[in-house]
């Protein structure tokens, strides 16, 4: 996997595998969609609103998946100098809040009509709250510092100060007294939930974990091409001051 640290083999790799991740993403995402609506049957208490269930989860998953991503790709600036992994950070930032956001908004459509309100300020979701705050701040840095490996390091440093944040994520329902119920799918003994809606919201886990990994790699290859790009926009403006120097040099000797 070294030789594709190389950008140029990282290029490469990309142009095989988005196309074949987003044609992956595409028909899994499609059965999952047909299970959650035409195979999955309503919770006999929730009703029909348990189908937000589907989109809910794995955004969630994928909230805490993507900033797990993004705290490899920060050692791997800070320990292993990976020339990709600020890349790849930056990259995931943006859809990391888009997950996160997605989380928050189908959280509060199903949290309407079983809990009676939008938001409650529990445990759970203000620790969700913190981790779409933390992507928007990391973006916002990126933007802030103009040189990318400067702003790769500042990224980075943040990046593992607020890795603290996920257990608090994800053990918040065990630790405080919250309106979320406790973990159903990954637990001990086994997932709690029936089959019939277990598989369609595993079937949906994985085309949104597919559709995230088509994406990534979709960004990264323009933040490869952007730099690129600003590397070779360098190269020209100091090559153009040199011969402006140079004409006002052989100016001035005569």
């Amino acid at each position: 996997m070294l030789r594709y640290a190389n950008p140029a083999n990282f290029l490469s790799l990309a142009g095989v595998l988005i196309p074949l991740g987003a044609a992956l993403s595409g028909l899994v995402l499609a059965a999952g969609l047909y299970m959650t609506f035409f195979v999955a049957p309503a919770d006999y208490q929730q009703g029909e609103t348990v189908r937000i269930m589907y989109i809910h989860v794995p955004a969630a998953w994928l909230s805490l998946f993507c900033y797990g991503v993004m705290t490899l790709a920060a050692l791997g600036t800070l320990v292993w100098r990976h020339p990709l992994a600020d890349a790849a950070q930056k990259a995931a930032a943006p859809l990391g809040a888009a997950f996160t956001f997605v989380c928050l908004v189908t959280g509060s459509l199903w949290g309407k009509p079983m809990w009676g309100t939008w938001w409650v300020w529990d445990a759970r979701l203000t620790s969700v709250l913190v981790l779409f705050l933390v992507y928007l701040g990391l973006i916002a840095l990126w933007r802030t510092i103009e040189e990318p490996a400067r702003a790769g390091r500042a990224a980075a440093i943040l990046t593992l100060v607020g890795v603290v944040n996920l257990p608090v994520i994800k053990f918040s329902v065990d630790w405080w007294n919250t309106l979320h119920q406790p973990a159903s799918v990954l637990r001990m003994g086994g997932p709690a939930i029936h089959p019939t809606m277990l598989w369609p919201l595993l079937v949906m886990a994985i085309g949104m974990t597919l559709l995230f990994v088509t994406l990534h790699l979709m960004a990264i290859r323009n933040e490869i091409l952007r730099r690129r790009l600003r590397r070779l926009s360098i190269l020209a403006a100091e090559d153009g001051e040199a011969r402006l120097r140079a004409v006002a040099a052989g100016q001035g000797a005569r």
